[in-house]
Formats: C-alpha cells, sequence, structure tokens
C-alpha cells in the first residue's frame, strides 16, 4: 500500500518554508503538521515505513487540496500528485475499517448520486418544490433542521434558490454576425443543481458574444470530489466517459463556469500512464478545457450602462493555482461599466469550502471562513463575485456569520456580466 505513494516526488520539496504564508491550515492551526512541506515529509516517512498511515490520514484529510502552495513554491514540488497519492492510500487503509453504513452512504453518493443526472434532476426538482410551497420556511419555524449536524444546518439555511426541469441535448447558434468560436459547454453536478440559472447565463453569454454552444446530455460528473476523496477509479471511469461523449463534437473548447470541475478536467490526463492510448486523448481533451473567463476575455460583450457598484472577488483556488486563471476574472470585472475593484487583504487565501470540507471539517473551514470574511468586510463591498459553486455557497454562509444578509450579495461573475449585458 505504501509503494503507491508518490515517495520520489517528495524530494523535490527542500523544506524551505515559502509555502507557509500561503497554507491556510498551518496560519489556522498553527502546526507543522498541517503545512505543505509538513505533510510531504509525513508521506515521505509513511512511504519509507517510519510512521503508520494512520499517523498519515489526519494531516492529509484536513488539507484543503487549494494548491496554493504551488505557485508559491521555488522547487516546483508536484504537492498536487503528493497529496493525491497520499489520499488514494488512506481511502484504500480505511476500506478495510469502514462500517457497513460508511461503506452504504459513500457508494450512494459517489456512484449513484454525482455520476447520475437523471438522480440529481430529481433531487433538484425536489429542492425546487420544497422552496415554492416554502416549506423551508416551516422547516425553519418548526425547528425540524435541529436533528442535523450543525453543518447541515446552516447549508440549508443558506440554500440558494433552485430550478427544476431536465435540461435538453441543445445548440446555441450565432444569430447574426460570424461565430466566434465553436464550444461545448459543460454544466457540472452540483453546479447544475444548485446554480443551473448561472449555467444558463454562461451559455447566453457565449452564445451573445458571438460563440455557437453545444449542449451534449451524455456528460456526467467531472470526477474532482472521488478524486479528492481517494475514489481514484471511479474518477477514472468518469473522466473516460466525459472525454467520450465530448469527443464526439468538433469544437474549438469545452467550456465550463465551475472553477473545481475545470481544475480536475484540465489534469484528466493524471488520471492515467504515460502509453495509455487514454493519456493522449484525456491530454487532447484537457488542452480544450477552459473556464468561461478564458473565452469572454477574448470576446466583445454587449454592456450597457449601469449604477456604480462596490465589488470584491473570491478567487477559486483550483481555478487560479491548478488552471492559472487568475487575470481574466479580473480584466473581464474591470471592463464593467460603473464597477469599482476593491482588493482586500490575502485575497488568494482559501475561503475553507474545498469541495465537502465545510460539511466534514465543520469548524476548521469555519475558523478559516472567519478570516476570510474579516478581510473582505475591511473594503465594504457591495457585491462578492465567485468564480466556483463551492466558494459562492461558503460565502452565503460568511456574509450570514457576519450578519450582513441585505447589506452584501454574493453573486457568480457570470451572474454580474448577463446583468451588465441586459441578458435574462
Amino acid at each position: 500500500m505504501k509503494s503507491s505513494l508518490a515517495y520520489d516526488e517528495t524530494f523535490d520539496c527542500v523544506q524551505c518554508g515559502y509555502c507557509l504564508p500561503s497554507c491556510p491550515t498551518y496560519i489556522t492551526m498553527k502546526k507543522e503538521t498541517h503545512s505543505p512541506r509538513g505533510r510531504i515529509n509525513l508521506v515521505k516517512m509513511a512511504a519509507e515505513g517510519r510512521i503508520s498511515i494512520d499517523d498519515l490520514a489526519g494531516p492529509m484529510e484536513l488539507c484543503l487540496g487549494c494548491r496554493a502552495c504551488e505557485p508559491a513554491c521555488p522547487t516546483n514540488v508536484q504537492y498536487g500528485k503528493i497529496m493525491e497519492s497520499a489520499l488514494s492510500t488512506v481511502s484504500a487503509y480505511r476500506k478495510e475499517y469502514e462500517t457497513m453504513k460508511e461503506k452504504t452512504i459513500k457508494k450512494v453518493l459517489f456512484h449513484h448520486v454525482f455520476p447520475k443526472r437523471n438522480v440529481l434532476g430529481f433531487i433538484g426538482s425536489g429542492l425546487h418544490w420544497y422552496q415554492s410551497w416554502h416549506l423551508d420556511d416551516l422547516v425553519k419555524k418548526l425547528n425540524l433542521t435541529r436533528i442535523l449536524p450543525e453543518s447541515m444546518r446552516e447549508m440549508e439555511a443558506i440554500m440558494p434558490e433552485v430550478l427544476s426541469g431536465k435540461r435538453k441535448e441543445e445548440t446555441m447558434a450565432v444569430k447574426e454576425g460570424e461565430t466566434r468560436f465553436k464550444v461545448a459547454f459543460f454544466t457540472g453536478c452540483v453546479m447544475d443543481t444548485f446554480f443551473r440559472k448561472v449555467n444558463d447565463l454562461s451559455m447566453k453569454l457565449l452564445t451573445a458574444s458571438g460563440c455557437e454552444v453545444h449542449f451534449i446530455e451524455e456528460q456526467t460528473c467531472c470526477g474532482a470530489l472521488h478524486q479528492h476523496s481517494g475514489e481514484r477509479d471511479k474518477a477514472r471511469k468518469l473522466a473516460m466517459a466525459n472525454i467520450e461523449a465530448f469527443e464526439k463534437l468538433d469544437v474549438d473548447f469545452v467550456v465550463n463556469s465551475i472553477g473545481g470541475c475545470g481544475a480536475a478536467m484540465v489534469e484528466y490526463h493524471h488520471l492515467f500512464e504515460v502509453g495509455d492510448p487514454w493519456y493522449d486523448r484525456a491530454k487532447q481533451f484537457a488542452s480544450k478545457s477552459k473556464d468561461i473567463s478564458a473565452i469572454l476575455r477574448q470576446v466583445d460583450l454587449p454592456f450597457k450602462e449601469r449604477s456604480p457598484l462596490n465589488v470584491a472577488y473570491q478567487p477559486s483556488c483550483h481555478l487560479t493555482n491548478v488552471q492559472r486563471v487568475a487575470d481574466e476574472p479580473l480584466e473581464l470585472i474591470s471592463r464593467i461599466p460603473g464597477v469599482k475593484f476593491l482588493p482586500y487583504p490575502d485575497m488568494k487565501m482559501c475561503c475553507g469550502s474545498a469541495g465537502i470540507y465545510n460539511l466534514v471539517h465543520y469548524e476548521e473551514s469555519m475558523d478559516i471562513l472567519d478570516m476570510k470574511m474579516k478581510n473582505i468586510r475591511s473594503v465594504r463591498p457591495d457585491v462578492i463575485l465567485t468564480s466556483n459553486p463551492g466558494c459562492h455557497l461558503q460565502m452565503l454562509l460568511g456574509v450570514k456569520r457576519e450578519g450582513l444578509e441585505g447589506k452584501i450579495k454574493v453573486m457568480h461573475l457570470v451572474e454580474l456580466l448577463a446583468e451588465s449585458c441586459n441578458i435574462h
């Protein structure tokens, strides 16, 4: 089992400590074992048999996976590869001791919920009617959420408006003028359940800016949550399904508006060995996978005049540190008429969402969120912009925890761009 650890890669780390100021868990927990270099050293020791997998598990599972340490590293340590190998090893070790209940929950979520569009559609419809019939208000009035863990109670309280209805395969063609790009759109699973409106607006924005947009029904979950939970085999199968689905279309780009999903897809080839036919197919797919901000930056958007607005931006860690898309969202924000961009201290620091981290490590996540909200609050924005559904939910929770509901609005960058172009 220990041979599955990325042992050779650990020697690239010279233990210099340049990563420490960029690591949210090191800053909040103040322990070397919760820093990037500390975790790398633990992986090395586990591979050498000097510590057990049990000793490795805690620090690795408390890593956010934000990978902010990678841009900060002067020796280009492949922390992502080391982290994924450790999580896969820990997951394999844990499976030996999992209860039947734990195995069932994981199997249902990772095999029968996230990858199934029809199941997610059913959940979305249920949530839509739950909100439409004001059952959420009744649940709060009767305090029925008290039976839920605190993390789930908080998430229920900030749940955005959920739209219903099954998404049909379609092509949105440019009505007049020359087609700028031919793109396929990736909707994601959690994104299309909780933030379907953002996906709809994304496709409308792309069409309005001269792109021919294709949506294909065969697409599935990107596999990011599976990979981060050590379910590498399932992540690989989902990657293969998406690659096959999108290969059917001859497009310039596969576009998404989800920082975390995009990060998984640009690294699909890492799931396969060099020489495997799927490696080359995955690398080709990865080269076409683009965040929507990278595409919209290259086109002309039909902006209208709007009222002045003070805006702060919460960068998605996986968009910034894995996809290396940092300037594009800021450039788009700067183009919006009437918008004033407000930088704040430690803006690039993770918000603490990290997939399902804020559910399974709630207290640690809230420590990071509170630090982030203190910095955002210092610049007093009207709007916090996001580029990832996890960050979006976390910012909604942060606004609630700070008592700023009604004073600060949380929007996806796409929503503000669409509003500023009078696209609904």
